[in-house]
């Protein structure tokens, strides 16, 4: 790690940690797809640094995430392992951004539902190093720390991952975030009113469905496919779940919908559109990803 013996000013830590908090807390979740680990990988990081002297620290932010990079990396090997048990399908917890949010968090394309996904199809330790490198800015030098590698592998691996982002972005449709949130408005209203036709018109009939229910409760484990065959489905699922409201809130940079009942989040859901229609309806069920909220 790079330093420096030119001493840093008492209560630096205290001075700095807001204002580097959230790219902490904002790496940690890009790595991990996982709120509750993000804040847990924040504030082993804040115990980290407290318990360290960091008079010879030159570079605070870098330390600071080569440090959350690390835990996080941990978690993430260990996290590939638990995926191949996890019931049914696995979606990023949703991260509120925008005016919902209770705290500053840094927000880009990393953060959306669908970018989050393909970063998922990449090996530990190229997001480790996608990651560092193209949304944070670390040096090489600092990621093959990280990694136990060297700089020329650490650089090799963000290529790598950068290429496959790439490719999987030019299949990815692009929506504006006022035409998601026109659209979501319509869906939502038809799905109120348990508008069968309404919905099959918003839904692209190749469209597929999502449901993370984690097991916890009752959740489609295999994705649906076909736009008619969802409105169907979404019918059914609405005048079971009868919920109390449901708000466009922002998540992850995009509209999407937050759904409760007796107050209690109890689905956020985020859509691709392309072409003015919803190609892929993804909906997060699982209470664990939705305790934060």
């Amino acid at each position: 790690m790079d330093v420096t013996r030119m001493p840093r000013p008492p209560g630096v830590l205290e001075n700095e940690w807001e204002t580097v908090r959230p790219a902490v807390f904002g790496a940690a979740y890009r790595l991990l797809g996982s709120v509750a680990d993000a804040e847990d990988v924040t504030q082993d990081v804040w115990l980290r640094a407290a318990a360290a002297d960091l008079r010879g620290v030159r570079d605070l932010r870098a330390w600071l995430l080569t440090v959350a990079a690390r835990r996080s990396y941990d978690i993430l090997k260990s996290a590939r392992a638990r995926r191949e048990t996890y019931v049914g399908p696995w979606l990023p917890a949703p991260l509120l951004t925008g005016p919902d949010a209770s705290e500053p968090v840094l927000v880009d394309e990393s953060v959306g539902s669908a970018m989050l996904l393909v970063m998922e199809e990449l090996k530990p330790p190229e997001r480790v190093a996608f990651i560092l490198h193209d949304v944070f800015g670390l040096e090489f030098s600092q990621i093959a720390d990280v990694l136990g590698a060297s700089a020329a592998s650490a650089r090799q691996l963000a290529s790598r991952a950068r290429r496959k982002v790439a490719t999987a972005k030019q299949s990815t449709p692009h929506a504006s975030p006022a035409e998601r949130e026109r659209l979501l408005t319509t869906f939502r209203n038809a799905y109120e009113a348990g508008d069968m036709a309404g919905l099959v018109r918003l839904l692209h009939p190749d469209a597929v469905y999502v449901t993370d229910g984690g097991g916890k409760l009752a959740a489609a484990r295999k994705y649906i496919h076909g736009g008619a065959r969802i409105a169907m489905v979404m019918v059914r699922v609405g005048r079971q779940w009868r919920p109390d409201s449901i708000e466009v809130i922002e998540v992850g940079g995009e509209p999407a919908l937050l759904l409760r009942r007796e107050g209690r989040a109890v689905s956020v859901d985020t859509v691709e559109i392309k072409d003015g229609l919803v190609t892929a309806y993804r909906r997060v069920v699982n209470p664990d990803k939705l305790a934060h909220l």
